[in-house]
């Protein structure tokens, strides 16, 4: 069910009553899903001056018939105490689920923003492991001398199923294409490698998060 929250708007400054989820059931209500990947559930427009803001509360997404729980945690957006309430709530269902053998099978990822969650959907939605898809960027950035760019996935094209990435660079959005069989080799590596995997639980997955198992 939506709550709501009092939002200042990034430049007028006016005060706005503006709608938030503090979780998402995308069987209950599948409408919700297509706003997370298009990002309008988590955004609202001053009506003062027109700027279009971001929502910044923290919010559960969770697909049950696709196996996902992603926890949108904003940085910045909680009181120290509220925080420590919201990584209790994280504890108690990775434990339950846990010991949930019907709960077999369940990615659960937290991320720091509304890019990263609608990322993280993507990339279920395209039938692909997120692991795997991280390290895909790694790869692709060191082959095209790009190891500063904040690569996202953003779908598979073509016959072969390319990977496109995008990045942003020079106030622009970039795209690079990368073969699919970059994947299937990373998937490889995670096979024979099963250590390099997050810790059960809500784990980040990020370009941070491989850098350290790397190193």
């Amino acid at each position: 069910m939506p709550d709501s929250m009092d939002a200042r708007c990034l430049k007028c400054g006016s005060t706005q009553q503006v709608k938030t989820y503090e979780s998402i059931n995308i069987s209950k209500d599948p409408s919700l899903k297509e706003k997370v990947l298009d990002g309008s559930l988590f955004t609202w427009t001053c009506p003062h001056c027109g700027t279009v803001n971001l929502v910044t509360a923290p919010t559960l997404y969770h697909d049950p018939e696709g196996r996902l729980m992603v926890w949108l945690m904003p940085q910045g957006a909680l009181t120290g105490a509220q925080a420590e309430a919201v990584e209790k709530s994280m504890e108690a269902v990775s434990l339950s689920m846990r010991n949930d053998p019907s709960m077999d099978g369940y990615t659960l990822r937290r991320v720091d923003s509304v890019g990263e969650l609608i990322e993280k959907v993507n990339i279920h939605e395209a039938g692909l492991d997120d692991v795997a898809i991280e390290m895909c960027k790694y790869v692709t950035r060191i082959e095209m001398n790009l190891s500063e760019a904040a690569f996202k996935f953003y779908r598979l094209e073509g016959p072969d199923n390319d990977i496109i990435f995008t990045y942003p660079k020079d106030g622009k959005m970039m795209g690079v294409k990368t073969g699919f069989k970059v994947y299937g080799d990373c998937c490889g590596i995670l096979s024979r490698n099963p250590a390099v995997r997050p810790a059960p639980g809500f784990a980040r997955v990020d370009a941070q998060w491989l850098s350290e198992r790397m190193a």
